[in-house]
């Protein structure tokens, strides 16, 4: 099974004085502003960033409850957040980072079925399979 989804940006201007727009092919997001200011200053938009921590929290949510599904169990709620670190590396800007973090109630999980349900999501989610970044887990199972 293949499946293709698409993203755009479209930019005008210099890198600090510029403004751009991030748009995805469900309409989702559509002509959303982003920019330096979003960037690095906290400004108004979005950034690359932020918008890879949502789709990483998102994915790895996602695939742990497949992953649950097969142990038998379901979540009755996962709230997962992604830290995305951007460092200056050889004078070039890189993602070094990505730090999840994840409150989950699972009816019947035990804390092992659950510790390897969520490594096992970390490592084979697509999103942390394309990020060349180190990715942390921080996780913890409510009763």
């Amino acid at each position: 099974m293949s499946s293709k989804h698409t993203g755009s940006a479209i930019w005008s201007g210099g890198l600090k004085d510029g403004i751009g727009s991030i748009s995805t092919q469900s309409g989702t997001m559509n002509k959303v502003p982003y920019g330096f200011k979003a960037r690095f200053e906290d400004g108004p938009g979005t950034n690359p960033e932020e918008l890879i921590g949502a789709a990483h929290a998102g994915c790895f949510t996602m695939a742990l409850s497949g992953i649950l599904a097969e142990a038998g169990l379901t979540a009755e709620k996962m709230e997962t957040s992604a830290d995305v670190t951007l460092d200056k590396v050889a004078g070039n800007f890189a993602i070094t980072k990505v730090h999840l973090k994840l409150v989950a109630t699972i009816p019947g999980a035990d804390q092992q079925k659950f510790d390897e349900a969520v490594q096992k999501a970390k490592q084979n989610c697509p999103v942390s399979k394309v990020l060349n970044a180190e990715i942390s887990l921080e996780s913890k199972l409510m009763s």
